[in-house]
């Protein structure tokens, strides 16, 4: 599991790390560099200081030599006695004189200046100087061991402080972290607290700016959540109440029946406990259709199917019903045209449609019923010739259990906000309009799938 904790820690960790490492590295070179410059110039320093003394004081070349690794170690503190030594030559190339513990062999070359010589196996920095007036030549060197034991000692006495750092600076960060990632432990706290039912707004009194983004989208899905709480109740007191009204009518034909003095009246009162029924089970399978079609539907065909013929499938378990009323179903799809792998919702959007326009149709009338497509785009197109939709009412005919005072068959108000969700599913758009020469058209626009 992922942990925002975590992660801040290591970045910091590491980036932490990097950058101590990279601090170290240039503290040693950069120690190197000094000291180093700091011990040549003390070679230099030491061949002027010999030179004066033997050719301008007039001091013996062993007294100068000598003289110049006293005074050496004892200014610098570093018991380099035996590591600083000093030869005096001729310039005719005989040995004149040396300092205690000198290596044997020549330390440098005739060039003035700093050279680098390897004597007796061991590598010695060395420095020249000429003395052409006074006739001599005077080296000063010291061993490249002592130089990097030095260097050493010196980047240890600095790294070890900054080792010493390390843990605390580690600390601090775990602390830091845990101070940061306090508001979103209290934001946690707050929402665990919150009862299941409080759907109200979370504040942003006091909370940093970076939590307002996560904030706001929260009581976005508050307010959506909400929002669908409120249409679940609206739907299930809506439901109860359609339901009802004919369960109610059903029980008292159900009386009437029961006491019916003849058979006429006893059919006529089961006719209209039949008529009941046929109301009830329509509305019980849209409302179920209501519930797939909003909540999605699990049960997609894994094919991609043809609309030509889930349309012809449509009209077909119709026929029945608009024979009983007297109308007829025209269709006109030709196959291959468009195809899309949301066959339910489609035959949810189409059987509705349909439906309604074969109930709003006066007997004798035709329903007809279309596919065409326009630049990829599938319109199935509904046309009947009944009332059509008042405009007083188009504003409210795809809400839930909305009924117009004209409505014909006895709807449940759920047939045009069944297409409404399934088309909005489909990411397409239901168009209703006036027929001309009167009736209703209804045109579902798809997308290209």
């Amino acid at each position: 599991m992922t942990s925002i904790r975590g992660r801040l820690l290591a970045i910091l960790l590491l980036a932490t790390g990097l950058i101590w490492l990279a601090a170290v590295v240039w503290t040693q070179h950069s120690t190197r560099r000094e000291v180093i410059h700091v011990l040549d110039r003390r070679l230099q320093e030491s061949a002027q200081m010999v030179a004066s003394l033997v050719g301008e004081g007039g001091l013996a070349a062993d007294a100068a030599a000598s003289a110049m690794v006293q005074r050496h170690a004892d200014a610098d503190g570093f018991a380099l006695r035996h590591q600083l030594s000093c030869q005096i030559w001729g310039l005719d190339g005989e040995l004149i004189s040396e300092s205690q513990g000198a290596p044997n062999g020549t330390l440098g070359g005739s060039r003035e200046g700093f050279s680098e010589t390897r004597v007796d196996g061991e590598l010695w920095r060395v420095y020249t100087l000429v003395d052409p007036e006074h006739g001599f030549r005077v080296m000063v060197g010291d061993a490249q061991a002592m130089r990097d034991h030095l260097v050493r000692g010196v980047t240890v006495g600095l790294m070890v402080p900054m080792l010493l750092v390390l843990p605390l600076l580690a600390g601090l960060i775990w602390w830091t972290v845990g101070r940061g990632l306090r508001p979103v432990d209290r934001l946690g706290a707050a929402l665990s607290a919150r009862d299941a039912s409080d759907l109200s707004p979370i504040g942003t009194d006091g909370a940093p700016r970076e939590l307002h983004p996560m904030i706001s989208a929260l009581n976005g899905l508050l307010r959506r959540v909400g929002q669908a709480r409120d249409r679940e109740r609206s739907f299930t007191a809506f439901a109860a109440h359609e339901l009802k009204t004919p369960l109610a009518g059903l029980k008292t034909q159900a009386e009437v029946a029961r006491m019916a003095p003849d058979d006429s009246t006893r059919d006529n009162a089961l006719d209209q406990m039949a008529e009941g029924v046929r109301r009830t089970d329509r509305m019980v399978k849209q409302l179920l259709e209501m519930t797939a079609v909003e909540h999605g539907v699990s049960a997609e065909p894994a094919d991609r199917q043809d609309g030509a013929l889930l349309l012809e499938r449509v009209a077909a378990d119709l026929t029945q019903l608009a024979s009983a009323r007297g109308v007829s179903i025209r269709t006109e799809a030709a196959p291959g045209l468009w195809s899309t792998a949301s066959a339910t919702l489609l035959q949810a959007a189409l059987r509705n449609l349909i439906e309604n326009a074969v109930q709003a149709s006066h007997p004798g009338g035709a329903v007809e019923v279309a596919l065409s497509q326009e630049d990829g785009q599938a319109r199935f197109r509904v046309a009947d010739r009944g009332p059509g939709i008042a405009e007083a009412d188009r504003p409210h005919v795809l809400e839930r259990f909305y009924r117009s005072a004209g409505a014909a068959g006895g709807g449940s108000g759920l047939g045009l906000s069944i297409v409404a969700s399934a088309v909005e599913r489909m990411g397409g758009t239901l168009r209703l309009a006036p027929r001309e020469g009167g009736g209703e058209v209804a045109e579902l626009i798809l997308p290209a799938e």
